[in-house]
C-alpha cells in the first residue's frame, strides 16, 4: 500500500489530479482544523509543550517600524502534515474507485465468456453426431 501511495503521489494522471483538487478543496478546512486543533497540540505535548505555530527562525530583527524577517518553519511543518493527510485520503479514494473499475471489467469478461443457450444446444447436437 505504501508503494502504491508513493507511485500515486509522484506520478498520478489527469483524473487523479482532478479528483485530488476536488477532494482537497472539500476536505481542506476539515484537515487543517484536525491538524491545528488535534494533531499539533498532541505533538506539542509529546515534545515538551512546543507550539509549532510559533516556531520560527529570525533572519533579521525588527528595526524601527520595520517588522522582523523570519522563516516560519512551524507553520510549514503544519502544512506538510495537512498535505500528507489530504494526499493519503485522495489515494485511498482513488484506490477504491480503481477497485470498482476492476470488478466491473471482470464481470464484463465473465459475462462475455459464457456461451448462449443456443450455442450450448448446438454443441450438444454436434457432440452427439460425432459419437454416432
Amino acid at each position: 500500500m505504501l508503494k502504491e501511495f508513493k507511485e500515486f503521489a509522484i506520478k498520478g494522471n489527469v483524473v487523479d489530479l482532478a479528483v485530488g483538487v476536488v477532494i482537497g478543496g472539500a476536505f481542506g478546512k476539515i484537515v487543517t482544523s484536525m491538524v491545528n486543533d488535534i494533531i499539533m497540540p498532541i505533538l506539542g505535548a509529546l515534545t515538551g509543550g512546543v507550539n509549532f505555530t510559533y516556531l520560527k527562525f529570525v533572519i533579521k530583527g525588527p528595526h524601527g517600524n520595520v517588522p522582523a524577517v523570519t522563516l516560519n518553519y512551524g507553520s510549514f511543518i503544519q502544512n506538510i502534515i495537512d498535505f500528507l493527510i489530504i494526499s493519503f485520503s485522495i489515494f485511498l479514494f482513488i484506490k477504491l474507485i480503481n477497485k470498482f473499475k476492476k470488478e466491473k471489467k471482470a464481470e464484463a469478461v465473465t459475462e462475455e465468456v459464457k456461451p448462449s443457450e443456443e450455442v450450448l444446444l448446438l454443441q450438444e447436437i454436434r457432440d452427439l453426431l460425432k459419437n454416432k
